[in-house]
């Protein structure tokens, strides 16, 4: 393994290069959690590209998140992807009572994080290498999704 990267951000730009090379350095599991998803592209032709590769390699993409609203509307290659590569990708949707949740995370393999502090700001920071980086959100993570009900679901957004 190599010696833990931490690299700081503040911008949707240094976000989305960070986030690309997490998604780039992800072989196993992808856990993500944003209240909407509207920072993240998921949308975008190339993290579509990168998660496809990610799922057909064998990896497998658990989504928590508050409200589905941006992604139902705004992301038609998600749930492309979602109804192509079911068997290995969920999404599920917190309680209400967890709505206060408001940070946000993707972790990859126990290994690499990509976090913003906050959801309504783009400070933040990657830890690529670093385990110990990733050991609290994950369980954060854990907690969270034995909490949520499965949602986006293919089959009811007709796509």
């Amino acid at each position: 393994m190599d010696a833990p990267l931490l690299i700081r951000f503040d911008t949707r730009r240094e976000l989305e290069i960070q986030w690309h090379a997490l998604l780039g350095r992800a072989r196993v599991r992808l856990d993500l959690f944003d209240p909407d998803f509207v920072a993240y592209p998921l949308g975008a032709p190339d993290t579509e590209a990168l998660l496809r590769a990610f799922l057909h390699a064998g990896g497998s993409l658990r989504l928590a998140l508050h409200e589905t609203r941006h992604i139902e509307r705004s992301c038609p290659r998600f749930l492309r992807l979602l109804r192509d590569y079911g068997h290995r990708a969920e999404c599920r949707q917190s309680p209400r009572s967890l709505r206060h949740l408001s940070d946000s995370f993707a972790l990859a393999d126990g290994l690499h994080a990509v976090r913003r502090f906050h959801a309504d700001h783009l400070r933040g920071e990657a830890a690529f290498d670093a385990p110990a980086a990733v050991e609290l959100p994950a369980h954060r993570f854990d907690a969270l999704w034995e909490e949520s009900r499965p949602t986006l679901a293919p089959t009811l957004t007709g796509l």
